[in-house]
């Protein structure tokens, strides 16, 4: 089963479903978001189905609703397909996706996207 980490840069911004960005802005998060998860992509062997993780280390300990963090997920896992890692992201190739909040405080917080290889029944 293959397994891999895209670590994306801490401190950067996110985006928030809660957000109400401009178009232009929120277009630019998109693209460094999903740039950067296709470039620590390449090299990674190319996947059928997967099952993606979401880890979302806050910089302290405030509240938060880690769901709201679903549009930077969906621009990190389509920069998964750009990368070659995936077909598409449809169900058909992404089986399940989780989000959590992971156990430790980073500086300027970070999302981790964990890729698990999903074996086919």
């Amino acid at each position: 089963m293959e397994y891999f980490k895209i670590e994306l840069p801490a401190g950067i911004p996110l985006l928030n479903a809660n957000q109400r960005l401009h178009w232009s802005k929120k277009a630019a998060i998109t693209a460094f978001l999903r740039t950067a998860a296709r470039e620590q992509a390449k090299g990674k062997p190319k996947l059928e189905k997967v099952k993606i993780r979401a880890v979302y280390y806050a910089p302290d300990n405030r509240r938060r609703d880690v769901s709201n963090l679903f549009p930077s997920v969906k621009a990190s896992v389509d920069g998964l397909v750009d990368s070659g890692v995936l077909d598409d992201d449809s169900d058909k190739y992404v089986v399940s996706l989780e989000m959590v909040r992971g156990g430790e405080n980073r500086p300027g917080g970070q999302l981790v996207i964990e890729v698990i290889e999903a074996i086919s029944e």
